[in-house]
């Protein structure tokens, strides 16, 4: 604190460089220049006047005019050798000069007059330091080496200079007991370590004194336009403060965020990077046994490999962050007891070389020195905090990309015995998709507490030992024996959550069948009846919530109330335990803060156990997945190419990433293809990034190598094939598929047709036999593969199955439009394409589509019938350019007129004449004599096999049986050709009163233009919905409520924070008598302050009756909350289930069910669980942040001034980060949609998918998915973080404020010492 050495009146305070007391020494130079103290210092003011006029020109006149007329893109973003080292070197350097700046402030308050040069040349090297780090930035980005020139010439100087004083201080006797000493030999070092990076970058890009500099060009990622998320390529301080994302945050306020705004992810963050990282650790893993391990320990020891490296820095900002957090209460304690001292008169510092010289205690008792020192701890404190959180999250975001990755590829492995015999189900694989990898997500973001908590606890029981003896302990043992409690009511509350999911979904069962027959419902007028149903199983779920709301109501309330028990058994114990208890402010409110810090881990455990069981859970559900039967290898790509999301067509780039070969057994095949990052023709669209596999396990070898007729294509010799390990499901299959022929597969129903498609496609288990397929020349698809593609067919035996065109008997469908499906990934060739239209006879269909054939189908293609689904599944068949074509019972669902039509058109026309193989499974016996080749199946064997007048030699009771089932399919088709007849006239009436596609067209030109001048309309509508918080809603939510809970939770959260200000007040009061009684204690010669008449009973009464007090109101207020909650919660879903139920059925026809579903899943489970918990927290920071400004403001009235623009600053942040955070919310659940249901397509139409060959182009949609919701994701946690950061810096300023403030007024106006403390914790307490 400022010293009361007081100068004879007759000075006076003038200004000068080295002071202008008479005779002073400071002008000595009797014994050399260099041997007085002024000159030194005016000495090291030399190099930075230097690079002050140096860069000034440089900096505001050519990068500011330049700046102004054009802007430098970040694809000029370099980082030079040393750049981390020089930024990490530049931040201690000026925390160092801020020392020296406050060193020499504390010095000259001993002098008569201001010694301007004992902070001065601190001061300008300071700002020198900072126009060095934005010098050595704009020449980075703008890759100008020769420029740093002027900062190699700085750094000598600088150096030089300080070496200088530093052996004048040394000559002279000047040691480390004076903290000037300290602080010069320190600047001497940093001087000297960023002396050595410039060199480093001399001799790293040769930019001087060689013949030849190096030519370095930026990042890949930066050079492609599309990127746009640059956390990883900013210097660190827009690391640390995320920068960066301020033109991002302020632009979402004037147009809405989506996936064209966030661009694509760097390379090192996509899916597929990740995923080749985590696939070589398990390769690693194969090498010492040669097979995989098994078990949920090898998936572990994976993840730990390939992710583990970034969770060790963010366990180490967590450790930094913790041990600063504790800088808080040291200083607060600090502040209160330095200007609580009776006597504040420090002694004359020693003077050398005409100056004088302080230790570092003198320094640190200082209370303006611990105020910006705490300050500084609490930036640093958060921004570590903040960089843990984010780096821990982005692993987290990483390791999901890469594990549903591998998932996906397994999938694509998977035996199809594990789907069809219930071992593996589409949710259950979803769950692990959506559920599982989140939760090893969230450990991986909860995981440095692990590490971090147990140092905070122990460091935070030594501190509050050291403040208060033995009684720190009992206090903390009451913190550690309810943490137990605590944990098992986290448990109850987890028991809980799972039987109200029970009845969640059985309520969401009835409600879903309610909704799907709603139209019934209405017409026998059951509404009431089934609405009743839902309400009753309701009822069962509010009686489970009911249970929840109390646990939850117990954890709120121990959170709150066990700071305040422990508080008080601290005290009541400090009391009684010594008759001389030091209870003084200092030592009461440091306690106070370390009992919060204290806190938090105790109870953030039980989340972190928690989330720990769920992730092991969750590995051990992956490894029970991962050790699935499949029927290849794992898959290698051959390629890392640059993923592009789906809606970025332009500035596409292809790049090679990794500089060093995998340390596998596949080093040389990646050696070969993956090379340094180099550009390639970005005009050009990318191919797959996952489009090409090597050649082993993706194409499976059947048999030995035999010699095959070479008409023959497909060969099955003595096959047998089972789906599971009992009895074969096909025996003694002896086949052969002759080339370009028309092959039919007949036989009664269950007797093995589909499965004999299925086992030459190799989706069976052959027990023995062979399959051989004998591939020719495909020019017409060779022309639309890839030169990748073929490649690996040229490699590939001639006898291993190509490409096959599938058409399944439960029709396959993706989520998108008709002509997607038909063209299924191929170009669309528009002569081929109508001739399947009508050879499939779908125009009319698509006709009748409100967008024809772009009509989007929905989920398995809900808008169509089954005869729609089943030809368009035959369409794809027809319009893929592939040799072989197995169609299993297309006419299945479809008319004996439109079944003949595409036979006759499709099959016989169009298959035929371009000499297609087709393998066609029917029961249309009317077609037989159309066939090639017969294959007849009884019980899972080959009946015969052969022509139609074959069969009709070897078996003629077969053919008997034949011919009079054809003659009565022949009757049947006759009865049904009028019917088929009117259905046409039907169709054509359907169609003549529909619209038009014409007219409706003419109405869409003629609307175009007010259409177009309506968007600016529409687009400020909705930012105006987007900067409005939706007030009426949260009325809706509290008027449901009721005007008895509303008023009971309103006074119970008001009394309760009155009362804990109370309590704090009353400490304060209590204490700083305590300070008072030692006074008067001193002066009456009273050994202790009891002999004086001062009894600690009546303040210790009535804090424990105000403790016991807030105790009570702290369960009356959880109580309350969610009581309030819970009656919300019934009345919301009893209103929205009768205005559903009883709304008109134009609302079911406009209004997807899902969309509906949704309101009564996850909205309300939203309002059941999560707005109560939500609406405490908000009310409780909300009054809290009140309380403390009210304390503060009390405190120190002149707080207020300084208030306004802090307040106007976090409306500003706060309405810019709310539409940002809204929209990136909204994308990344967007985003996660169409991921969810690219894996459950996926795996409903596995067989299609390997069948055509097209796992690589599915593998590249799952990246594309991935990679986009990833974005969203990475996006939302930096502004997130943006927002954190920027709230916890004005959290700073306002300690830093408070603290001033306080302090001035306690010097200047008497102001109680534990009124101080109060101030300083509530301050602390709010940057909390």
């Amino acid at each position: 604190m400022i010293s009361r050495y007081k100068p004879s009146p007759s000075s006076t305070m003038s200004l000068a460089f080295c002071g202008s007391e008479n005779n002073s020494s400071a002008y000595n130079v009797d014994k050399g220049v260099l041997n007085n103290g002024c000159f030194l210092d005016a000495l090291n003011v030399v190099p930075h006047v230097f690079l002050l006029f140096i860069t000034f020109p440089i900096l505001f006149i050519g990068w500011g005019s330049q700046s102004s007329k054009v802007h430098i893109h970040h694809s000029t973003w370099l980082h030079f050798p040393g750049h981390n080292l020089r930024w990490l070197l530049t931040f201690v350097l000026l925390f160092i000069l801020v020392c020296e700046i406050a060193e020499g402030i504390v010095s000259d308050g001993f002098t008569q007059s201001l010694h301007l040069h004992l902070y001065m040349p601190a001061a300008l090297a300071f700002m020198a330091g900072i126009t060095s780090i934005i010098y050595y930035h704009n020449i980075e980005t703008s890759n100008f080496p020769k420029l740093l020139l002027a900062l190699l010439i700085y750094w000598v100087l600088a150096f030089i200079m300080k070496t200088i004083k530093f052996a004048k201080y040394t000559e002279h006797g000047i040691g480390p007991g004076q903290l000037r000493f300290c602080i010069t030999g320190l600047l001497v070092l940093l001087y000297g370590l960023l002396l050595a990076v410039e060199i480093n970058v001399i001799l790293g890009r040769r930019y001087m004194c060689f013949a030849n500099p190096t030519e370095v060009k930026p990042p890949e990622d930066l050079q492609d336009l599309g990127v746009r998320f640059l956390q990883p390529f900013v210097n660190l301080l827009s690391k640390a403060t995320y920068w960066w994302m301020n033109t991002f945050i302020t632009s979402a306020h004037r147009r809405p965020i989506d996936l064209k705004v966030i661009g694509k992810l760097p390379i090192a963050m996509r899916a597929l990077t990740n995923y080749i990282k985590l696939r070589q650790e398990f390769e690693e893993q194969k090498k010492p046994q040669g097979t995989a391990p098994q078990g949920p320990k090898w998936i572990w020891q994976a993840l730990r490999k390939a992710f583990g490296r970034p969770l060790i820095l963010s366990i180490t900002f967590r450790f930094m962050a913790d041990l600063l957090g504790f800088a808080g209460p040291l200083c607060i304690s600090g502040i209160v007891h330095h200007i609580s001292k009776d006597n504040r008169t420090i002694q004359q510092p020693m003077k050398l070389l005409g100056i004088y010289f302080i230790s570092s205690k003198e320094f640190l008792e200082n209370a303006y020195v611990l105020a910006v020192l705490l300050f500084i701890a609490l930036l640093l404190q958060r921004t570590f905090l903040q960089a843990s959180y984010y780096v821990a999250i982005e692993t987290g975001i990483n390791l999901r990309g890469a594990i549903q990755t591998k998932i996906y590829n397994k999938i694509m492995r998977l035996c199809t015995s594990n789907m069809s015999m219930g071992e593996l189900t589409v949710g259950q694989i979803c769950n692990l998709v959506a559920i599982d990898t989140n939760q090893l997500m969230w450990f991986f973001f909860l995981c440095p507490n692990l590490w971090a908590m147990p140092v905070q606890i122990i460091l935070g029981v030594i501190l509050l030992y050291y403040l208060l003896g033995i009684s720190a302990l009992i206090g903390a043992t009451i913190i550690a024996v309810l943490a137990p409690v605590q944990y098992f009511v986290a448990t109850k509350l987890s028991q809980t959550q799972k039987s109200t999911l029970e009845y969640s979904s059985e309520r969401l069962k009835k409600t879903n069948e309610l909704l799907r027959g709603i139209k019934l419902l209405k017409l026998y007028a059951w509404e009431h009846i089934f609405r009743d149903s839902v309400e009753e199983t309701r009822g069962k779920e509010l009686t489970s919530l009911q249970a929840f709301a109390l646990y939850t109501s117990i954890s709120i309330f121990m959170n709150a109330a066990i700071p305040i028990a422990a508080v008080l058994t601290t005290f009541v114990v400090h009391v009684h335990i010594s008759e001389d208890a030091d209870l003084s402010p200092a030592v009461a409110f440091a306690s106070l803060s370390l009992f919060h810090i204290l806190v938090t881990p105790l109870f953030l455990l039980s989340s972190v156990v928690r989330s720990t069981v769920k992730a092991l859970v969750s590995v051990q559900k992956l490894s029970e997945f991962f050790s699935s039967d499949e029927i290849g290898d794992e898959q290698e790509p051959r390629a890392m190419l640059t993923s592009s999301c789906s809606n970025h067509n332009q500035n596409r780039y292809q790049a090679v990433s990794s500089s060093k070969p995998f340390p596998s057994s596949s080093s040389s095949f990646f050696s070969r293809y993956l090379q340094p990052l180099k550009v390639v023709n970005r005009k050009h669209p990318p191919r797959d990034e996952w489009n090409n596999y090597s050649s082993q396990g993706d194409q499976e070898v059947d048999g030995p190598s035999q010699e095959v007729e070479r008409d023959i294509c497909i060969k099955i010799t003595n096959g047998y094939f089972t789906w599971t390990d009992g009895p074969p499901t096909l025996s003694s299959v002896d086949i052969k598929i002759p080339f370009g022929k028309l092959t039919m597969i007949v036989g009664q129903v269950g007797c093995g047709k589909s499965s004999l498609l299925l086992a030459a496609l190799g989706e069976m288990q052959r027990v023995s036999g062979t399959v051989i397929w004998n591939s020719l020349p495909d020019v017409e698809s060779e022309r639309d593969e890839s030169p990748t593609d073929r490649d690996a067919a040229g490699d590939r035996d001639i006898r291993k199955r190509g490409p096959v065109a599938y058409a399944s008997q439960k029709p396959w469908l993706l989520n998108a439009s008709v002509v997607e499906n038909i063209t299924f990934e191929m170009p669309m060739i528009k002569s081929r394409y109508k001739a399947v239209i009508e050879a499939c006879s779908l125009q009319p269909d698509i006709d009748i589509l409100p967008q024809g054939d772009q009509t989007e189908i929905g989920e398995r293609g809900i808008i169509l019938s089954g005869g729609q689904k089943q030809r368009i599944s035959v369409a794809r068949a027809l319009y893929q350019q592939t040799n072989v074509v197995f169609l299993d019972d297309p006419f299945s669902a479809l008319d004996i007129h439109l079944s003949d039509h595409l036979m006759q058109d499709g099959i016989l026309k169009m298959l035929r004449e371009e000499k297609r193989t087709v393998v066609l499974v029917t029961h249309k016996l009317q077609y037989l004599p159309h066939a090639d080749w017969i294959i007849a199946m009884k019980d899972g064997t080959i009946q015969t096999e052969g022509t139609l007048k074959d069969i009709q030699n070897s078996e003629p009771e077969l053919f008997e049986h034949w011919k009079t089932l054809m003659h009565r399919q022949d009757r049947e088709f006759e009865t049904e050709t009028v019917a088929a007849s009117m259905t046409d006239m039907e169709r054509k009436n359907l169609r003549r009163a529909m619209y038009s596609r014409d007219a409706v067209r003419t109405v869409d030109d003629e609307e175009e233009e007010s259409v177009e001048s309506d968007d600016e309309d529409n687009l400020s509508q909705v930012m105006r919905q987007r900067a409005t918080i939706p007030w009426r809603s949260c009325g809706t939510y509290l008027s449901s409520a009721g005007l008895l809970l509303l008023t009971l939770l309103l006074l119970s959260q008001l009394l309760k924070h009155s009362l804990m200000v109370a309590i704090d007040y009353w400490l304060a009061h209590w204490t700083s008598n305590v300070i008072t009684a030692k006074i008067e204690a001193t002066a009456h010669n009273c050994t202790i302050v009891q002999d004086c008449g001062f009894s600690h009973s009546w303040y210790l009464s009535v804090f424990s009756v105000l403790c016991c007090l807030g105790i009570v109101l702290c369960l009356a207020t959880s109580v309350t909350v969610e009581w309030t909650g819970l009656k919300v919660a019934k009345e919301l879903h009893h209103n929205l289930l009768n205005k559903i139920i009883l709304a008109p059925m134009r609302l079911f026809e406009t209004t997807p069910l899902g969309s509906i579903l949704n309101r009564f899943s996850t909205d309300t489970n939203t309002i059941d669980q999560h707005i109560p918990t939500t609406l405490e927290c908000l009310s409780r920071s909300t009054l809290l942040c009140l309380c403390a400004l009210g304390v503060i403001s009390y405190v120190t009235p002149v707080f207020l001034i300084a208030l306004l623009p802090l307040a106007v600053a976090c409306y500003f942040i706060q309405k810019y980060f709310r539409m940002a955070s809204r929209d990136l919310q909204q994308l990344e659940d967007s985003t996660q949609l169409p991921l969810l249901s690219h894996f459950s397509e996926t795996v409903e139409g596995l067989i299609t998918i390997r069948a055509l060959r097209y796992e690589p182009r599915f593998r590249q949609r799952l990246l594309q998915f991935t990679d986009a919701n990833n974005i969203a994701s990475l996006f939302l946690t930096a502004a997130n973080r943006w927002l954190e950061v920027r709230m916890e810096y004005i959290g700073a300023c306002v300690v830093l404020v408070a603290a001033v403030a306080s302090i001035t007024n306690s010097l200047y106006n008497q102001l109680s010492p534990g009124l101080v403390g109060l101030g300083l914790t509530y301050a602390l307490m709010r940057k909390q």
